[in-house]
């Protein structure tokens, strides 16, 4: 699996590139500069199949729609997550987005189900806290955490839909997962389950 990164927007979230050698490709977290990441999409010969949303803030979905219409890959989130879309949809429309950048999504996941790029198969943990709907995506040894985990923080619960009880379940079921597991967070640096259940305040109970 080969995954490269574009650090996106004012809140510089890490919009992930993922595939397997050949040209179809999965990107995640589309916050903004479409063209950036259109630049290394091309540069490396990709056509997106899908376009993910681990939730649906505005930091991680507002090229979402630029990137559909340029390669017709499916937008896919949880199915909780409407709510928090549409909040950001009419946040956005607010600051001069067009309603057109915020397509209604093409695919409505839930925890277990299993998405498939190339030769890749990425499973699907409803992980909520940070959001009613937000997910990551676990596979070849890997696990793309959104905003739910970060090297030595997790997710803030203060926003609308946030709820702290249903996060701490989140990271005991992200715990779950081998401890060699590499963790690709939506901002910030990589880190590994193993340095978080050493390292990370909120983990403490996990080790």
């Amino acid at each position: 699996m080969r995954v490269d990164k574009v650090v996106v927007g004012q809140l510089d979230v890490n919009c992930f590139i993922v595939s397997d050698g050949s040209s179809e490709a999965m990107v995640i977290d589309p916050g903004d500069e479409a063209d950036r990441i259109s630049w290394m999409i091309e540069q490396l010969a990709l056509k997106p199949r899908y376009i993910l949303f681990t939730h649906a803030h505005y930091d991680h979905v507002c090229a979402g729609g630029d990137l559909k219409n340029r390669y017709g890959a499916s937008i896919i989130m949880h199915e909780d997550e409407g709510s928090t879309y549409l909040a950001t949809k009419e946040l956005c429309t607010s600051w001069g987005y067009g309603p057109e950048d915020f397509p209604t999504p093409d695919i409505l996941v839930k925890d277990g189900d299993s998405l498939t790029v190339g030769s890749i198969v990425l499973k699907v943990l409803h992980t909520p806290g940070h959001t009613p709907g937000g997910i990551c995506l676990c596979g070849n040894k890997t696990v793309f955490t959104g905003d739910t985990l970060f090297r030595g923080a997790v997710g803030r619960t203060d926003l609308p839909g946030g709820d702290m009880e249903m996060l701490s379940r989140s990271l005991r079921k992200i715990l779950t997962l081998p401890s060699d597991t590499r963790v690709l967070c939506g901002h910030g640096e990589e880190t590994t389950l193993f340095f978080e259940r050493e390292h990370n305040p909120f983990l403490s109970g996990g080790k």
